[in-house]
């Protein structure tokens, strides 16, 4: 899912690279360093990144792995930035978030951003994303920045939302990383079963919760 995910700047030595050789603009206005990106991000898309070496990319995306550490400086690095680069080429899941921001009751806004994280046209983003977290979480230091922005920064969009309808803190903040926690469980449900109409009647009772909960918090300040 996160949403899209965000990942934090890139370092000095990758910006500088960035703005060097791998600024230079081709025929389409795109930059050799977005092209790779580009090409990296369908690729593990495609194939997930078991197995992945940077030799084996490179002869897929017509690059080769001294050209790819000279852009990204690691395997893991390029990863991250693939990943993101690739959350943003499915639109529903991109502006999900942006839904909790529109009219009408929370709830449904809720509902509404559930719908468009869950969209089966999202469902190869999210496989790539969970074996991405996996290896994570079972390979300490390798995906360390990733892991950073699956933990704070979804929740923190959530939290700012929330407490822009009067939902104080810590309240906003508990309630932001509740409702991200719930996502990513559905997330997973939905990919494991399949099942899609069940998933949506279980957000819809626990998103009911959810408001409800904001509601009172914003009603105690006030009062």
């Amino acid at each position: 899912m996160i949403a899209t995910v965000l990942l934090p700047g890139r370092s000095r030595v990758t910006d500088d690279r960035a703005a060097g050789y791998g600024g230079r603009m081709g025929p389409s206005g795109e930059s050799e360093r977005e092209r790779l990106l580009r090409l990296t991000a369908a690729y593990v898309v495609e194939h997930g990144v078991g197995g992945l070496t940077l030799r084996r990319l490179g002869a897929a995306i017509g690059s080769n792995n001294r050209m790819l550490l000279y852009y990204f400086e690691s395997k893991e690095r390029l990863i991250e930035q693939a990943l993101l680069t690739a959350s943003g080429t499915f639109p529903e899941l991109a502006g999900a978030l942006d839904r909790l921001g529109g009219p009408g009751p929370l709830k449904e806004r809720l509902d509404d951003c559930w719908a468009g994280i869950a969209a089966a046209g999202n469902h190869p983003f999210h496989r790539l994303f969970f074996e991405v977290f996996g290896t994570a979480l079972h390979q300490p230091g390798r995906f360390d920045r990733f892991l950073a922005s699956v933990g704070a920064q979804w929740a923190s969009l959530v939290a700012e939302r929330l407490r822009a309808e009067g939902v104080p803190d810590p309240e906003a903040s508990r309630l932001g990383r509740e409702i991200v926690a719930l996502w990513r469980g559905l997330q997973f449900d939905l990919l494991s079963t399949g099942d899609a109409a069940e998933v949506a009647r279980i957000h819809s009772a626990a998103s009911a919760a959810l408001a409800e909960r904001c509601a009172r918090a914003g009603v105690h300040t006030a009062g």
